[in-house]
């Protein structure tokens, strides 16, 4: 049996199947060009738009590890619909949705929502892995150049806005421990704990790089305007939409008692140690 991993040549996807991959483990890699390479991995042509073929992708999986990718909440809500109706006819083993920072709160809604109660309603066994923010934020030209040339980590928060930040090597250790601990089901929770804050970041990047940084704080606007060119306008406005919306909260921390350090014993990277990973 397979392991069935979407996004196999992207940024959450990719560190997936090489995690599995070193684990030893039969790796599927779905990707929209059937002629694709991955490292450790076959690669079957699957598109979010095809139900059909993403059962034939998810049949006698081992394990599926989905997420929805970055676009439109119209094309999104479809995607998770296609998803679902797979998942259902194909019944693998196991399924792992990471809902990217998303929110899964049926009062909020989205598809992110959607997908996860449709998994609950499903009957296959199912983990949804919540993550807050992402690190690999932080590689985007407008902030990383930004600190580079600069001395300046500018990003879409509060200086005083805890958020316990997780990246993308994270969520693959939590995937293929998800995998092997069938019993540990419902949402777990991805991120450092406690919580850090912009200056905490800006810390770490100048003890890294041997120079003083700073954290400057923008609006959900500016970052839309240096988002956009690289993932396009209606995304970029759905996301600035949820930065503005953050903007009223006190903060994105997990709460420890869904943790993945308390319900897998994985704890996440800091951000030194992630910077470190990555090699900045």
């Amino acid at each position: 049996m397979t392991y069935v991993i979407h996004g196999a040549t992207g940024a959450q996807g990719a560190p997936v199947v090489s995690a599995l991959a070193a684990a030893g483990k039969s790796v599927t890699a779905v990707a929209r060009n059937e002629h694709a390479v991955v490292d450790g991995a076959r690669v079957v042509a699957a598109a979010y738009s095809s139900p059909a073929d993403l059962t034939d992708a998810y049949r006698g999986a081992a394990g599926v590890f989905v997420h929805l990718p970055v676009t439109s909440e119209e094309d999104r809500q479809i995607f998770a619909g296609n998803i679902l109706t797979a998942v259902r006819a194909a019944q693998p083993a196991r399924v792992v949705f990471s809902t990217s920072g998303f929110p899964i709160d049926p009062a909020i809604g989205g598809a992110a929502a959607t997908l996860a109660a449709g998994l609950t309603d499903s009957g296959v066994s199912h983990a949804v892995i919540a993550p807050e923010l992402y690190l690999e934020n932080l590689l985007m030209p407008y902030v990383i150049d930004s600190v580079r040339e600069r001395g300046v980590l500018p990003y879409a928060i509060r200086a005083d806005f805890p958020v316990s930040w997780a990246s993308h090597l994270d969520i693959a250790d939590v995937v293929v421990a998800l995998f092997e601990h069938p019993d540990v089901t419902g949402v777990v929770s991805v991120g450092q704990y406690p919580a850090i804050t912009g200056p905490d970041l800006a810390e770490a990047f100048g003890t890294r790089l041997g120079r003083d940084v700073v954290f400057e704080p923008i609006t959900p606007e500016e970052m839309r305007t240096s988002i956009a060119p690289l993932i396009g306008e209606g995304a970029a406005a759905d996301i600035a939409g949820a930065y503005q919306t953050m903007s009223t909260m006190p903060g994105r921390s997990i709460p420890p008692e869904t943790s993945a350090q308390k319900l897998l014993g994985v704890t996440p990277r800091t951000t030194s140690q992630w910077l470190a990973d990555i090699g900045v």
